[in-house]
């Protein structure tokens, strides 16, 4: 039976934001420069990661979980900041509390389809995320008078989570993904995985400057901020955000890389403990 949500959050409640694992950073990071007042919370389904790899059901009732999580510590909104939780969740976690504010993430298709010049575009993904449906509707929506190349990644996730972002093995496993997409000659690449942002600078390097790499957390920051505005839940500050956060899976082993990310060396992590 769907839950129905009638609690009415103050305009300090924090955001919620939950990924498999640190990915949703990316994210989480974009937002704090656009909404420098909220408070935010971020779970990392850590002991489940990567959820690429897994059935759209188990993402689902994982996503449930921790959405419920989220929206007992007071989480006035939630960010899905995963392009496989997106897909295999959103529109259930949109029917089960239909008066959150809700937002998710899907490959940035659209933007690269005007900054593409010679109209070839790559994606890298997850297989969750490209065989999905979400981006089929993608696809239809805003590939016409393009060519749009996918490439399903497999062990980068795993690698980015354990904070080997100097790892040969990262850069073996960015360059046999690319290879492909730079054969067919795309100008735009686009990130379909909120991970890879935290790669970004590699990646980038491989491409060569004549390939734009993009990703969705800036435009789905803003998204939020909109939302926000226009449901009246925005935090007019004048105080700065505070940010918290919690694993379900190993916290002394996130905690170097969580805090190397959000430029915080004295970051704590909690169990999430679902």
């Amino acid at each position: 039976m769907d839950e129905k949500q009638d609690k009415v959050f103050p305009l300090t409640a924090p955001i919620g934001f939950f990924d498999s694992g640190i990915g949703g950073l990316s994210v989480m990071l974009a937002a704090r420069r656009i909404l420098p007042f909220e408070n935010m919370v971020y779970f990392a389904d850590s002991a489940h990661c990567p959820y690429g790899s897994k059935g759209s059901e188990f993402v689902r009732r994982r996503s449930l979980a921790i959405s419920r999580f989220l929206l007992d510590r007071g989480a006035k909104a939630l960010v899905v900041a995963c392009n496989s939780a997106s897909e295999a969740a959103l529109e259930r976690l949109r029917l089960t509390y239909p008066d959150w504010e809700i937002i998710g993430i899907e490959p940035a298709l659209k933007v690269a389809q005007g900054l593409s010049r010679n109209k070839r575009i790559g994606v890298l993904g997850t297989p969750l995320t490209l065989k999905g449906g979400r981006f089929f509707r993608l696809l239809e929506n805003f590939s016409a008078g393009l060519k749009v190349y996918t490439q399903p990644v497999a062990g980068l996730v795993e690698l980015i989570e354990a904070g080997r972002l100097d790892d040969s093995r990262l850069e073996a496993i960015l360059k046999k993904n690319l290879r492909p997409l730079l054969e067919k000659g795309i100008d735009t690449l686009v990130l379909g995985c909120t991970h890879y942002p935290l790669v970004r600078s590699q990646l980038a390097a491989i491409c060569g400057p004549g390939v734009e790499v993009i990703d969705t957390g800036e435009p789905v920051a803003r998204q939020l901020w909109r939302r926000l505005l226009l449901s009246g839940r925005l935090n007019p500050g004048p105080a700065a955000g505070r940010s918290e956060y919690f694993s379900s899976g190993e916290t002394a082993a996130a905690l170097q890389v969580i805090g190397k990310i959000m430029a915080d060396p004295a970051i704590e992590i909690k169990e999430g403990g679902i």
